[in-house]
């Protein structure tokens, strides 16, 4: 509302805001809470900390370095008020470029269209790749192709049926 009031009159502002405009006064000219007050402090442990590591810590180290210094409060708090001040740990960890586009090829055709529904086994098949960081550098990680969820429930429920079957539970439908 503050920083509206050039624009509009603070009656307006109150009414349309559901607050009254004595208590938007009350409010512009309350001390700080107790809560606000620790948190201030706190957050400039934060950045002395955060500063001391030259940069590199993030919350829960320093989360640990106050509990060490005999000040224990919750991580969550200190992921916050590092957040609010913009404060941020190093990763260490390389990131794996997984997409490398090439602007003058076109990219291929979605041909299940975001449709993973199949009505039969060997219809719709899909397959994903992911990074995994080691030691020496990333691995990759292929999954096999899969028959997806619905057809894979109706077979599970034929196949609790077929219970009793000489077959087994790998008995087609």
């Amino acid at each position: 509302m503050m920083s509206n009031q050039a624009e509009f009159p603070i009656e307006t502002m109150a009414r349309s805001m559901g607050v009254s405009r004595s208590g938007f006064y009350a409010w512009q000219s309350r001390e700080p809470s107790a809560r606000n007050v620790a948190d201030r402090e706190l957050t400039e442990l934060i950045r002395q900390i955060h500063a001391a590591s030259r940069e590199s810590y993030g919350a829960p180290r320093i989360h640990a370095e106050l509990a060490d210094s005999g000040m224990h409060v919750g991580r969550k708090r200190v992921e916050r008020l590092m957040k609010a001040t913009g404060l941020a740990g190093v990763s260490r960890r390389r990131s794996a470029r997984t997409t490398i586009r090439d602007d003058r090829v076109r990219p291929s055709a979605d041909l299940v269209d975001r449709n993973f529904y199949a009505d039969a086994p060997n219809v719709l098949w899909v397959a994903d790749i992911t990074y995994v960081p080691t030691w020496s550098g990333f691995l990759y990680l292929a999954t096999r192709p899969l028959f997806l969820n619905q057809w894979r429930t109706r077979s599970r429920s034929s196949m609790r049926s077929r219970a009793g079957s000489s077959d087994g539970p790998w008995a087609r439908t």
